[in-house]
């Protein structure tokens, strides 16, 4: 699967579960504790990926940026924010050359 439809299908089932609260979804649960604990996966998220950057485990360090993304993804859905709108970002960044 291409990387953009990825992004478009796990950026829409995050939009779909903050409509459509469901028991069993995860993303839900996030979305119903709020923006607080949205946060405080974030903050996990990124202690993981430095333990695992320091312990040179490369498969665990995949991982865990994952996880990391993956609750930036629904952090961006709570503040309504797209990864167009980052990957835009990025692209000013870059013609600007700030990013280099």
């Amino acid at each position: 699967m291409e990387n953009k439809m990825i992004l478009d299908d796990i950026q829409n089932i995050i939009a779909e579960r903050r409509r459509s609260p469901s028991d069993h979804s995860y993303v839900s649960h996030l979305f119903a504790k709020g923006r607080d604990e949205i946060l405080k996966k974030i903050g996990e998220e990124s202690t993981e990926v430095i333990m695992a950057s320091k312990d040179g485990d490369r498969v665990r360090l995949i991982h865990e940026i994952a996880d990391l993304w993956f609750h930036c993804m629904v952090l961006m859905k709570e503040q309504e924010i797209t990864y167009q709108d980052i990957f835009a970002e990025l692209e000013h960044r870059y013609e600007q050359g700030s990013s280099t």
